[in-house]
């Protein structure tokens, strides 16, 4: 990637609509299990959303990260790519061949593209889940937290609100030492998982500008009908 200035970044995925309406996970994670790992211990409701609320300001600290991610769809189907994101509201997918796939948000709109197909599809920032994942602090207060289990090797806590997720669910794991993510899980309202895995991550990374840059009138033209 050009014009990325790196000084000392992390995730995301998706599959079209299902990455907004549910897209920042491996071993498809079902979310709400009725099973813990050896170990687990599931937070009482009480503390949970202290103890989630803690893993979101350490995340929501972190302003600038990149990274690789791995996603397996609902069907087993997997992709990869690069990722970038810039607090408040700006990130970007990039997906390897031969998906071509490229999400990107600019602070106020995502849009995401099919590059092969020549077709793009724009979003209200503030209408999908990346709004709450984005947002220049993370607030997981008024019932969003459904659970938090902490285990040895990470603390996962899983999120909904139907304002943003409609009745989709996310479930976000991260590192109980570090709190830093590790991976997420989207479940839809069919029960269908698209998971995702972050890698080789950095933070504290300097991007220029044009990195979150949506071309709004190349949107248009390839929205455009043809005649």
């Amino acid at each position: 990637m050009t014009n990325i200035k790196t000084e000392n970044a992390a995730p995301a995925g998706i599959t079209r609509r299902r990455l907004l309406g549910s897209a920042c996970a491996a071993l498809v994670l079902a979310a709400g299990s009725q099973f813990l790992p050896l170990g687990a211990i599931a937070t009482p409701a009480a503390a949970s959303t202290e103890v989630a609320q803690r893993v979101a300001n350490h995340f929501s600290s972190v302003r600038t990260m990149m990274g690789e991610f791995v996603q397996f769809g609902p069907r087993g189907e997997q992709t990869g790519g690069k990722f970038y994101i810039e607090r408040p509201g700006k990130l970007r997918f990039d997906y390897e061949a031969p998906s071509n796939f490229r999400v990107t948000s600019d602070g106020s709109s995502v849009v995401m593209e099919n590059r092969r197909l020549e077709t793009a599809d724009l979003y209200s920032l503030s209408s999908t889940p990346l709004k709450l994942i984005l947002d220049d602090r993370i607030d997981l207060s008024g019932g969003r937290v459904q659970q938090v289990i902490q285990d040895d090797d990470l603390t996962t806590i899983k999120i909904a609100d139907r304002s943003l997720f409609g009745d989709s669910v996310i479930t976000m794991m991260f590192d109980p030492e570090t709190y830093d993510l590790r991976q997420w899980t989207i479940t839809d309202a069919q029960g269908r998982d698209t998971t995702v895995m972050i890698f080789n991550v950095e933070q504290g990374v300097r991007f220029d500008p044009s990195i979150f840059r949506i071309n709004y009138q190349r949107v248009n033209e390839m929205n455009a009908p043809t005649r």
